[in-house]
């Protein structure tokens, strides 16, 4: 069976149409355009709505959930090819029943597919039902890919390996032996077999009851009168009890009133204590009158060390003038010395240089004088005339010559003296040592600025901490001549506050003392305390009050407890029928459980003999599926995961390559586990669908995948569309990348829905 094309008018799709293509269609489109709806709009046109559906939490019936949106009725179109013919199946409304109406006719033709009707379409087309379809060839809205089990899907696996025989399952045949069994007992308290149980030892109960609740209504008669006499004795002692608690509570009463005449004596007399003063400031103020005489005592010995730090700090100032003083720099600042110093020890270079350069030029100029004489004597001779004037000239220049020698030599001799004199000032032998007593000097004048400096700084903090003193001193007398006038000094400051501190101090306790008299004294009152005579004829019982009032409640409840069981016993005593009754209706039950647990025995009997045919029959499918899950499986992961397991339910678990035991799926990755249910469905669909070559239905359902095992699956999608049809929905744009330009591979887009 191939799909061609389908038209719809169903929930968002209003008379859309999509085109199939044979083998691998992927059909890509947003979020609502319209994936979802397409895949359930097939299922729909192949097996019906189920219009008994209803909704419940969290759940939409199909002919609410697809009802068109625009308001128009639910109908659609499917063409498809089927045993080579073209066949157009129609569904519509059939008054208020969505898709009730039905067509299925040979394409252009107009001529109906017999046997083709609303009720058979799908099992026809496909071969199977809705439940193995859903659970094997289509994946819907939501994209799980979980097998569950069901009796059709099992009676189709189970057809594969028996006789063929479809019409019977085992969890059909073991549901009624089952309930069977139920019916006679589902455990020790359910069924007829416990329901008989019950009955009979009912009835043996209550004749052993009626031989015996005589016994018991005399037993309880006699203990409830010994309980009412004990009730009796205890409530008298409670009551001498509550008389010793009122003589004790009047005498508290009485101590209360003493103390709350003591407290008020003691308030008076501290109101008296108080007049003696003027107006007391609050506590706050005079423990801060405290902290300032505590101030005040501190100040003096910090300003006895600051006076003595004063005067050291002078006579240092003092010894550092004295160090600064340097006859060479007599008023200079110590760069001043410096800028002086070498301004000397330049000059001193400089005459050394220039002395030295004169006695250079001595040398050379007697030799350019000798020379020079030489050149015009020879001059002269080579002339042949005056040889005489040529002698005077040339010691003429010779003479010049020497003159100049004579003169630099002088120059020379007196700069020298002058570089000597500059060293001589300062007792020096070098330019350096100059600046070196320079420096020095400005190190003795910078350590005397910073004596100067000490000296302001400690000045300055003798002069605040006196100037604290006396502002201290000033307002704390104040402030006590407030209260205290007649106060001369700081000790009487210390006096007068300590003793104000003292009197408002005991003022507040015995305010306190005074306020938990009164109260003590009028909850007392409350309590019914009276100033009344005690009465000394009480005596003390051996119980306290606890012991009588608990031991009085259990009395009291015993009573109750043995009237009811009293009453109970009479009512037991009346209801009890007679003993030969009783015993004939025990022998009946007991026929009657005999009975039913022979019925009982056959039947598990029959469930253990169908179980272990089950059993057999399990091992020669399970293999078979396991093992073609397994190869998928394989295919899907790379090769990761070499076995699969299912249990009668379809849970799955896989075994790794290198693993030993399987892993169950709930211990997996999400995308693992659709992996796993995949191969699971394709190993279904191989052993139900594959004769009919039904379409594939998948709606998101590689969501999960990484693109690794994506790829491998859309691999192995694209080998399989090679002998059906397989509709690939998708959101994501991954697919088609994956698919594009591959040969048997259709991919299409949806349009976003407006």
């Amino acid at each position: 069976m191939r799909i061609k094309e389908m038209t719809a008018t169903f929930g968002g799709l209003t008379g859309q149409r999509l085109e199939l293509a044979p083998g691998l269609n992927l059909i890509q489109a947003p979020n609502e355009g319209g994936k979802s709806t397409w895949a359930g709009f097939l299922k729909a046109m192949l097996y019906g709505i189920d219009t008994r559906d209803r909704d419940k939490k969290g759940h939409l019936a199909d002919k609410n959930r697809y009802q068109p949106w625009s308001g128009a009725p639910m109908e659609g179109e499917l063409l498809l090819e089927w045993q080579g013919r073209d066949i157009t199946i129609r569904r519509g409304p059939r008054g208020s029943v969505p898709f009730g109406s039905f067509s299925a006719v040979y394409t252009g033709t107009g001529e109906p597919v017999p046997g083709l009707t609303a009720d058979t379409c799908g099992e026809l087309l496909l071969g199977v039902g809705r439940e193995v379809f859903e659970r094997s060839a289509f994946v819907g809205q939501g994209g799980s890919l979980a097998v569950t089990a069901a009796p059709e899907l099992e009676r189709r696996i189970a057809a594969l390996v028996s006789s063929g025989q479809e019409d019977v399952s085992f969890s059909q045949a073991e549901g009624r032996l089952r309930e069977w069994l139920n019916r006679r007992r589902v455990n020790r308290s359910v069924g007829r077999i416990p329901q008989l149980e019950e009955a009979l030892s009912q009835a043996a109960a209550a004749r052993r009851e009626a031989e015996q609740v005589n016994d018991e209504v005399n037993l309880l008669s006699a203990e409830r009168a010994g309980l009412a006499r004990r009730r009796e004795q205890l409530e008298a002692e409670l009551e001498i009890h509550k008389a010793l608690a009122r003589r004790e509570l009047n005498r508290k009463l009485h101590q209360a009133r003493v103390e709350l005449s003591q407290a008020e004596a003691e308030q008076a007399a501290l109101r008296q204590e108080q007049a003696r003063f003027l107006s007391l400031p609050d506590r706050e103020a005079l423990k801060r009158a405290q902290g300032e005489l505590a101030l005040l005592k501190a100040l003096d010995p910090e300003i006895r060390q600051g006076a003595e730090a004063l005067a050291q700090a002078e006579a240092e100032l003092e010894q550092a003038r004295a160090r600064a003083v340097d006859p060479q720099f007599p008023g200079m600042t110590g760069d001043e010395a410096v800028q002086k110093a070498e301004k000397d020890a330049a000059e001193h270079q400089r005459c050394t240089e220039k002395g030295r350069q004169c006695r250079k030029r001595v040398p050379m100029l007697q030799l350019a004088g000798a020379a020079a004489a030489a050149l015009i004597l020879v001059g002269g001779m080579m002339t042949g005339s005056g040889l005489s004037l040529w002698i005077w000239v040339a010691l003429a220049a010779y003479g010049m010559l020497s003159a100049a020698s004579i003169f630099s030599l002088s120059a020379g001799k007196k700069a020298d003296a002058a570089g000597r004199r500059v060293l001589e000032r300062y007792g020096v032998q070098g330019p350096d040592e100059v600046i070196a007593l320079a420096r020095a000097y400005r190190e003795r004048t910078m350590a005397a600025d910073q004596a100067a400096q000490q000296v302001r700084l400690v000045r300055s903090a003798l002069s605040e901490r006196q100037a604290r003193r006396e502002n201290t001193h000033t307002d704390l007398f104040q402030f006590v001549h407030s209260f205290a006038p007649e106060v001369k000094d700081l000790f009487g400051c210390s006096a007068a506050l300590s003793l104000a501190l003292n009197l408002e101090e005991r003022e507040a306790v015995a305010a306190a003392r005074l306020e938990g008299a009164r109260r003590l004294y009028e909850a007392l009152r409350a309590q019914g305390g009276r100033e009344e005579p005690e009465n000394p004829a009480l005596e003390q019982p051996a119980r306290t009050l606890e012991e009588t009032a608990a031991q009085l409640g259990t009395a009291q409840a015993e009573l109750e407890r043995a009237e009811r069981q009293l009453n109970m016993a009479l009512g037991r005593q009346k209801a009890v029928g007679d003993p030969a009754a009783l015993a004939a209706e025990e022998e009946a039950l007991s026929r009657e459980l005999e009975r039913r647990e022979g019925e009982y025995q056959a039947i598990s009997a029959a469930m253990e003999g169908l179980k272990a045919a089950n059993a057999q029959l399990q091992e020669r499918f399970s293999p078979e599926l396991n093992r073609r899950a397994a190869d998928y499986l394989s295919r899907l992961t790379s090769g990761r995961y070499r076995e699969v397991s299912l249990d009668r339910e379809l849970d799955a678990s896989a075994t790794e390559g290198g693993g030993v035991l399987p892993r169950r799926a709930l211990f997996l990755s999400k995308g693992t586990v659709d992996q796993i249910y995949l191969a699971v469905r394709l190993a279904v669909y191989d052993l139900c669908l594959k004769e009919r070559q039904a379409p594939l239905v998948l709606d998101d359902a590689l969501a999960a995948f990484d693109d690794r095992r994506m790829a491998l699956a859309l691999e192995l999608l694209v080998q399989l569309a090679e002998d059906r049809q397989i509709l690939l929905f998708t959101c994501q744009g991954r697919e088609a990348a994956c698919l594009a330009g591959r040969p048997g591979a259709a991919v299409q887009s949806l349009p976003a829905r407006m």
